[in-house]
């Protein structure tokens, strides 16, 4: 057994370990990057860039259902190869790992271990390997799972989750999706336009994370064109000869295969966490502060999606750049964390900006609303559904949030997420140009609607305009 010690030990070589990394790194402290399973980050392996990989296979098909309108004849003939497209997706999702690969762990020689490790006390880590590791200050960014109820497990491979969704060389003739958050919505609608028969479940009663009641309402009305979706009612898996059938309630279908997005689960399990001395909350996890990364006042940190909050990449990558910055230097540093942004890459975007409808106190907020049903823009490229809604602190116009789902909110979400970020105004906003003819025009009408209910005006006689 080999002994080595260390300034900085991190634990993952996924998107918030590596960002520690890189702050640990130029600080010239000794360090290891330790990660156990496959190398390179969810984001590339089973997440963001394999699933929007799909996600424009499945855009770029659809478009065909568009073409009649415009007088384009043959669409109707088309077809997809699905083993074909499968392995676009799969080449571009290699392609996306190995330039994770190739500018992080590939370059670092003996400072990166292929290993799991766990605590043996607060400083020392054993590794599977037989290695053991003491180190002052330790990075945990272990990163997370697909969860999978236990009792579906016996039901094999006909239980899919995203680690093993892109694996496929061909897709199911039917597919059940359990779960309509940001995976499952945005899987469930390429499947459907890739024409596999597609069913959506969902405990929750509404879909995309949306939590304002006019966004929640328009979404559900929209994806409902797209496939049958079952909400409010927990679902049960039982064998239907070859196949599965998946009910919720009086809602029973069957299916070649069930699609698991139920969200991800920690990795902490074989880290020994009760032999590090910090407090963890009733789920194991480290007790921590989101504005320096530390557990308690210890030596350790932890970032990304191991504490469960928040992930998604950019926070991830935040996470880790903090943990890795304290890791590195002898006072701990507080850091101001970024105004929320969500950003579902379904057909229309489902967008959560700011503060959250759940989260007003509608007493003092003023909404703005808009739907996209007569704006020209959207009109035009066959886009006109969803609604956009604005939120504004009523006395000082100040921006907050909002919800939206409607082409293009990848965009627009954006703008309003660096606007808040600013601290500017529903004033403010109106005041910034838009062109003609734009989506941004839909954003303009909305704030328009949210500047008639806020008390601070601007001033001069035109209120788009500065006076001289």
């Amino acid at each position: 057994m080999a002994e080595k010690s260390v300034d900085v030990a991190i634990l993952g070589s996924g998107t918030a370990g590596l960002n520690a990394t890189g702050q640990v790194g130029p600080s010239g402290k000794n360090f290891l990057l330790i990660n156990g399973g496959e190398p390179g980050t969810t984001c590339a392996r089973v997440g963001c860039m394999p699933s929007k990989a799909l996600i424009q296979v499945a855009e770029d098909y659809h478009r065909r259902t568009h073409l009649d309108r415009y007088g384009v004849d043959g669409h109707t003939e088309m077809t997809i190869d699905i083993p074909e497209a499968m392995e676009h997706v799969q080449d571009l999702r290699d392609n996306f790992v190995d330039r994770v690969l190739s500018n992080s762990t590939d370059n670092m020689g003996e400072r990166f271990v292929e290993a799991y490790a766990e605590f043996v006390d607060p400083h020392t880590l054993q590794l599977d390997n037989g290695d053991r590791v003491i180190a002052e200050k330790i990075v945990i960014a272990t990163g997370s799972r697909p969860v999978v109820p236990q009792a579906w497990e016996a039901f094999g491979d006909k239980v899919l989750t995203t680690d093993s969704f892109f694996e496929l060389e061909d897709l199911p003739e039917s597919v059940a999706v359990v779960g309509l958050g940001v995976i499952g919505l945005e899987l469930g609608q390429s499947l459907n336009r890739l024409g596999i028969k597609v069913s959506g479940f969902d405990m929750a009663e509404t879909i995309g994370g949306t939590t304002d009641p006019e966004v929640s309402k328009t979404a559900l009305e929209i994806m409902q064109r797209e496939f049958p979706i079952y909400l409010g009612e927990a679902v049960e898996l039982s064998a239907e000869g070859e196949q599965v059938r998946v009910s919720a309630g009086e809602n029973s279908v069957v299916v070649d295969k069930v699609l698991a997005s139920l969200g991800r689960t920690p990795n902490v399990e074989g880290l020994s966490l009760t032999n590090t001395g910090i407090e963890l909350d009733a789920n194991g996890i480290p007790l921590y502060n989101p504005n320096t990364m530390q557990c308690g006042n210890s030596h350790i940190f932890i970032a990304g999606d191991l504490n469960g909050e928040k992930p998604i990449l950019h926070e991830a990558g935040d996470e880790g750049k903090i943990a890795g910055y304290n890791a590195a230097h002898d006072d701990v540093m507080g850091f101001k964390r970024k105004v929320p942004l969500a950003i579902n890459f379904c057909d229309p975007n489902i967008c959560l900006v700011g503060k959250r409808y759940q989260e007003l106190d509608l007493d003092n907020t003023a909404i703005g609303e808009v739907k996209l049903a007569p704006v020209g823009r959207a009109l035009i490229m066959g886009q006109n559904r969803g609604v956009i809604r604005v939120y504004a602190e009523k006395s000082s116009g100040r921006m907050v949030g909002a919800e939206m789902i409607t082409t293009r909110g990848e965009n627009l979400a954006h703008l309003l997420n660096w606007a808040i970020s600013q601290d500017l105004t529903v004033g403010d906003l109106i005041r910034m140009p838009f062109y003609h003819p734009v989506i941004e025009e839909a954003l303009q009408a909305a704030l328009n609607n949210l500047y008639a209910q806020v008390e601070t005006k601007n001033q001069g006689p035109i209120k788009e305009l500065y006076p001289l």
